[in-house]
């Protein structure tokens, strides 16, 4: 079976145009950018997919091994590009798929030439001076429910990241974490929370745009302007909007600011 099969790769627009590569965040799926890509299909070809373990990518894509590291996320991603022979791309990566689309861009500059990291964070533990915005203890006391309760965590979860816990979007998080299967929920938010890629950030040579939620407890402002401050001429665009999910909650705020950095207004 092909990569992009396993990864229920779906292409959309003109086969001539620049590539723009959407990639999802933890417990989520392709789906959750069904507001944005529209606003790029006109004029350029926009992939989705869903990552292993996620949405709906064949159950064989994930490997408890493999993808104990962001760097087996990095692979696999690289592997899909080199297959569909696209690059090079804009990679958007919503979350934790912000580091993963650096990680792809430092290990393969020729496959990247633009980053668009939506609501990132290098790490997500506060460490001395950084604030990253959960103390150890929120970590441990995250991973351990998810670890002793199947059914209980995705609630408060999606509370945290949809900012909001009446809104549409907490709802649709909440569904798309009890659609993931357990084991691969507990270990990928392990890998995510738990990461710490601030040293790849200055290793990063593709001009680079961070989109940060004015309001996110999950990525503060703080460390959106830390992911802006250590890549090499990034800039930092923030939206003015609740939660994890710009995408979702203010998407159209969030097309327009892609797309300025996409197709710059002439001179």
């Amino acid at each position: 079976m092909s990569r992009a099969r396993m990864l229920n790769v779906s292409v959309r627009g003109p086969a001539d145009a620049p590539v723009v590569v959407l990639v999802h965040g933890f417990g989520c799926g392709q789906h959750m950018w069904r507001h944005l890509a529209p606003a790029f299909e006109v004029d350029h070809r926009v992939v989705l997919l869903d990552l292993p373990g996620s949405g709906e990518a064949d159950p064989a894509s994930y490997d408890t091994v493999r993808h104990g590291r962001l760097e087996g996320y990095r692979d696999d991603l690289a592997a899909l590009l080199d297959e569909l022979a696209l690059g090079p791309v804009t990679l958007v990566g919503h979350s934790v798929s912000a580091m993963i689309s650096v990680l792809v861009q430092v290990a393969r500059p020729d496959l990247v030439e633009r980053l668009v990291l939506v609501t990132p964070s290098a790490r997500y533990l506060d460490d001395g001076e950084y604030v990253g915005g959960f103390a150890a203890d929120d970590i441990d006391d995250l991973l351990g429910l998810m670890s002793r309760n199947h059914l209980g965590w995705q609630d408060p979860l999606a509370t945290l990241v949809a900012g909001d816990p009446s809104s549409d979007t907490h709802g649709e998080l909440e569904a798309s974490f009890c659609r993931t299967r357990p084991d691969v929920a507990a270990e990928f938010a392990a890998v995510t929370f738990r990461g710490d890629n601030r040293a790849d950030l200055p290793r990063v040579t593709a001009p680079t745009l961070v989109v940060q939620a004015a309001q996110d407890s999950v990525a503060p402002l703080t460390a959106g302007a830390f992911v802006r401050d250590s890549i090499p001429g990034a800039v930092l665009e923030v939206i003015d909007t609740r939660g994890h999910c710009p995408h979702l909650t203010a998407p159209a705020e969030t097309a327009e600011v892609v797309r300025r950095f996409l197709v710059p207004a002439p001179r």
